[in-house]
């Protein structure tokens, strides 16, 4: 399949013509034909004022046909074959096996929120029946979800399919009923044109009102700046640096109608070594640890990038294999040569901490590859040095060495908020682990027993968020069925007629959805 350089203003296909966008191999910096023009405040203006006709039909159309609709999209995304593996590792870096299990997982979440539209639990139905004999009388009270409104979706750079065009963010918000105008990353314009392509053909198969997607490239950051600003948008879905998500929190507050920026921005992810389980498993435990810090060059939000451990002989053969495993690998591509200087930045300034110790690092790599680093600290200066707890994207760790549990406990207590946290521990230490959980559940989304949180299953009951800085809003999530809430908004009908309530809310729930009547649950 050819490649444009195109984008799509709903249903139209645009070449942009404010600036270009060219994608980069960021194995040897080469420039990737074709180029794509970035769009214009016209083009732009198109695109919401399309999502906004778009977003009442589009809200009411029946669940199960929402449903469709989405496992359309995954069909026709696995239609484009090879040819899409082949741009996203000519653009990324990544590996064919690594693409082609995301690819797997991009459709695979279209298909998991197909199948929470058809169960109907999204709606979280309420009917509390008028009491007119009750002093004072009950109206007549019945309440549903509802899709809020059209989302500006931003493409990440380190999933460049399943938190990209149609990734998590889409996903969940097409399943709400909401339209959505998707920025493709700058370092995958192709890989988004196949992408948005197949969306927008998955939109015109189904007979949707063309707004229902539109693809836009930026050549700067204006145009992504103004998506965020137009009024007709309702919420943004964003995963990237801290840097840019609270750019785009500070554009949303700033509006006369303020929004919903659902950013996920920056964790470290803190590995806890307990005592018993160092002292008889410190070598596998090392070795796990490594693959997990080095796995896709370290580029996942959920990399461990710190180590917490009580200091001594255990500790000590937890450090020293780790730097052995990790001095023999190799460097490995970064996504893009903005990513890989950023990381070497990093490295450096750990290198050169006065209170930093180095470990060991991998093999050197080129001008584009990460080189892997293991770092240590103590618990002292980590309390006393704040920029020890800025996130290296990339296969970089720190280990802090506590001289007891309690000050292990004042380390966490110190922690910004975190999308992962793993303990590691055998049954001896579970008590020791009991003292500290409350701690540790008060600083991340989720919770990892004997694991990392490399590897985040698409499923109902996943958290793939946490408290500021790694996302903009605690209470949510962008990975699993619980996504879809971040777009929908109760909307209560006191004493409306039958005939004008929404389908979810009539006597005879023509929708089959199950519904909490009266406080008792009603299956569908």
């Amino acid at each position: 399949m050819t490649i444009q350089g195109s984008m799509f203003i709903g249903a139209h296909e645009v070449t942009g013509s404010n600036g270009q966008v060219f994608g980069i191999d960021p194995a040897t910096g080469e420039q990737l034909d074709p180029a794509f023009g970035g769009a214009t405040p016209a083009d732009l203006e198109r695109a919401c004022a399309l999502a906004a006709e778009a977003a009442e039909p589009f809200a009411a159309l029946a669940p199960a046909k929402r449903a469709d609709f989405l496992e359309s999209i995954a069909e026709k995304i696995m239609a484009l074959g090879d040819d899409l593996i082949v741009r996203v590792m000519q653009e990324s870096g990544l590996p064919r096996a690594r693409l082609e299990g995301e690819r797997g997982r991009t459709c695979n979440q279209l298909r998991l929120f197909a199948g929470v539209l058809r169960a109907g639990h999204y709606l979280d139905v309420r009917i509390d029946p008028a009491l007119p004999d009750r002093a004072p009388p009950r109206p007549d009270l019945r309440v549903a979800n509802e899709a809020i409104g059209p989302v500006a979706v931003f493409g990440a750079s380190n999933f460049p399919l399943a938190f990209s065009v149609a990734g998590g963010d889409t996903a969940s918000a097409l399943a709400a009923g909401c339209p959505v105008v998707a920025k493709a990353h700058p370092a995958h314009p192709g890989t988004s044109e196949l992408i948005g392509r197949a969306v927008r053909d998955a939109v015109a198969a189904a007979g949707l009102p063309e707004g229902v997607f539109s693809l836009i490239m930026d050549s700067g950051h204006a145009i992504g700046a103004a998506l965020v600003a137009d009024p007709r948008i309702k919420a943004v879905g964003f995963t990237g640096s801290r840097r840019g998500g609270l750019a785009l929190l500070e554009i949303a507050r700033q509006r006369a109608e303020p929004i919903p920026v659902y950013a996920e921005m920056s964790s470290i992810n803190p590995v806890v070594l307990f005592p018993r389980a160092l002292a008889e498993k410190a070598e596998a435990t090392a070795k796990a640890f490594v693959g997990s810090l080095t796995l896709g060059a370290g580029q996942f939000c959920t990399n461990p990038g710190l180590v917490l451990a009580v200091e001594g002989e255990a500790l000590d053969r937890f450090v020293i294999a780790a730097g052995e495993a990790l001095t023999t690998l190799p460097a490995q591509t970064m996504l893009t040569p903005g990513i890989a200087s950023a990381y070497r930045e990093g490295v450096a300034a750990l290198t050169g901490h006065a209170d930093v110790e180095i470990v060991a690092r991998g093999a050197e790599g080129g001008q584009h590859g990460g080189q892997a680093g293991l770092f240590v600290t103590s618990a002292e200066a980590f309390l006393a040095h704040r920029e020890l707890q800025d996130e290296i994207f990339g296969a970089a760790s720190l280990v802090v060495r506590c001289p007891d549990l309690a000050t292990l406990g004042t380390v966490i207590d110190a922690l910004e908020g975190q999308l992962t946290a793993a303990i590691h521990i055998v049954p001896a230490d579970e008590p020791a682990a009991a003292d500290l959980l409350p701690r540790l559940r008060a600083k991340v989304g989720r919770l990892l027993v004997n694991g990392y949180g490399t590897g985040v299953e698409v499923a109902h009951a996943m958290v793939h968020g946490g408290p500021y800085p790694a996302t903009s809003d605690a209470r949510t999530t962008s990975v699993g069925s619980l996504a879809i809430a971040r777009f929908l908004r109760p909307v209560c009908y006191q004493d409306m007629p039958e005939a004008l309530l929404p389908d979810a809310l009539k006597q005879a729930n023509p929708l089959g959805v199950p519904r909490l009547v009266d406080g008792a649950m009603q299956a569908g």
